[in-house]
């Protein structure tokens, strides 16, 4: 086995997830995750946990999808009720042989199943908040992806471990210090209220008076690399061009441009699959308002890979994901979606906070 695999799996239980002795530990993911799926598994029996995997299998989602009764799609099954409400810590592994396995889905079922699962994830989250349960979602390499990202899987296994710190040193400890630094950042933040974003065919404005900035340095995420905050729901009024293709649910959307008024997407473009995206956001009330602003500072990741968990990373960008609100950081915004778009910021860009330029071109100035 890969020695960088170990090594991601003890940073992610010990130091992501601080898994305890007699805990209940779920771990997520698909067969072509095993090597990480196992080595988890080993290192949380050694911690005295109580581990057990739930296998995904990509052909039996798209299978209930296309094929599910109205009443099939309505059904929750109690054991995933009960599942919610008793595991300690989950870890969600992301990794596949086909990323555009659901490319055949009617988007108004996927959007209809989405809403109607909604119910568990509240739910888990409402444990999140009261810290009842830990959890943490990682990427596994894979040649599916690695394709994607138009490289090789070797070049791709070597950009993943880079990105989470786990190709040499002390990564618990490069993390340690990544919070600290943007502890200093989230200090300064959370005394500001009006935002202004200017970038190439951006110029939009919003709210966060009231709001609290999230330090994200490794515990949810995993690479991390980012601090967020939910804007107040009535107050993103502007346009906003999106640089890099939105990936959601199997679907890749190209050249996403949105107008906003009074924090509401009023009109919405797209160069592919526009009828996805206008479908997604439709799905429900809250789908059409913005439930995250973001800025990525993980400048170990240098390139877009079509993978939101190290596009949204990327340092030198920001990310604004329609949506479900996070509680934590005050958002009261809720939806069945949550869909991260990423903006480059390197060149021609700036952020101000209360009419003080904190952000240009890619680099924070306070």
């Amino acid at each position: 086995m890969d020695p960088r695999v170990e090594k991601l799996a003890k940073v992610l239980l010990h130091y992501s997830l601080k898994l305890k002795k007699g805990q209940i530990l779920k771990i997520q993911g698909e067969t072509v995750a095993l090597p990480l799926i196992k080595a988890a598994y080993a290192e949380a029996v050694k911690i005295g946990a109580h581990p057990f995997v739930s296998m995904l299998i990509p052909d039996n989602e798209e299978a209930f999808l296309k094929h599910a009764s109205e009443e099939q799609l309505k059904f929750i099954s109690p054991l995933a009720r009960a599942e919610v409400n008793k595991i300690h810590a989950l870890l969600h592994i992301w990794a596949s042989e086909n990323l555009r396995y659901l490319s055949s889905v009617d988007p108004k079922r996927q959007a209809r199943f989405y809403r109607i699962r909604r119910v568990l994830k509240d739910r888990f989250y409402r444990r999140v908040e009261k810290k009842e349960v830990s959890w943490v979602g990682t990427q596994f390499p894979t040649l599916a992806d690695a394709q994607d990202a138009d490289m090789s899987l070797a070049d791709y296994e070597n950009f993943v471990f880079r990105a989470g710190h786990v190709h040499a040193g002390n990564a618990i400890a490069h993390w340690k210090k990544v919070h600290r630094e943007q502890q200093r950042l989230v200090r300064i933040l959370n005394r500001c209220d009006r935002l202004h974003l200017q970038a190439r065919d951006t110029d939009l404005k919003l709210r966060v008076k009231g709001r609290r900035w999230i330090n994200c340095a490794g515990t949810e995420n995993f690479p991390d690399g980012e601090i967020f905050t939910c804007p107040v729901e009535n107050s993103a009024a502007g346009f906003i061009r999106y640089t890099y293709p939105a990936v959601f649910g199997g679907r890749e959307v190209e050249d996403v441009r949105m107008e906003f008024k009074e924090g509401k997407v009023v009109n919405e473009t797209a160069g592919k699959n526009e009828r996805f995206l206008t479908e997604m956001l439709n799905s429900d009330r809250g789908a059409r308002y913005l439930g995250e602003f973001a800025i990525g500072t993980n400048y170990e990741i240098k390139r877009f890979s079509k993978n939101t968990l190290f596009d949204e990373k990327i340092g030198g960008t920001c990310h604004l994901a329609v949506g479900n609100g996070m509680e934590e950081a005050g958002g009261k915004n809720k939806s069945a979606i949550h869909w991260d778009m990423v903006c480059d910021l390197k060149k021609d860009s700036l952020i101000t906070a209360d009419g003080k330029v904190i952000y240009r071109n890619g680099k924070f100035s306070i």
